[in-house]
């Protein structure tokens, strides 16, 4: 499936009340455009310093047990989702202070001196935690495997 399919095949689509349209897809793909989760997890996902970070990554995981709790595969899904950007994010903040990784010429850039000492890396260690937490939890991991091999529940 190409990126703008899978992108199209998002956008309208409520995925509480259409479940079955949901696709995991791989990384933090539709994070950004799934409703109505986008909408209930963005607003708390911040990672500018690692009190932020620590402050959006617990409440997001909370999120994530309360998908959890629920039943509700694709909530946990893009939780996990949002969990994962904000580690992906702090580092490439944490690399490369610009948040650009590519020089003009498209080449990649040699990570900032000091980069593992600095406030984004902190905050991506602290998303990292909670990330692996949700990516490892024993329920998370059946509810992924009967979605792939069954579809949605």
């Amino acid at each position: 499936m190409d990126k703008t399919s899978y992108a199209d095949q998002y956008r309208d689509t409520d995925f509480r009340k259409h479940p079955e349209k949901y696709v995991v897809g791989r990384g933090e793909q539709g994070v950004l455009i799934a409703e109505p989760y986008k909408s209930e997890i963005l607003p708390y996902w911040k990672f500018a310093t690692p009190e932020a970070a620590e402050t959006s990554a617990k409440k997001i995981y909370g999120m994530f047990e309360a998908y959890r709790d629920a039943g509700d595969f694709v909530g946990m899904d893009m939780a996990r989702k949002f969990l994962q950007m904000g580690f992906t994010r702090s580092r490439r903040y944490a690399n490369h202070a610009s948040g650009h990784k590519h020089d003009e010429d498209g080449h990649i850039k040699p990570q900032d001196k000091g980069s593992e000492d600095s406030p984004k890396a902190e905050s991506a260690r602290i998303f990292y935690g909670y990330y692996a937490k949700a990516k490892d939890d024993g329920a998370y991991q059946a509810a992924l495997k009967r979605w792939k091999t069954d579809g949605p529940q």
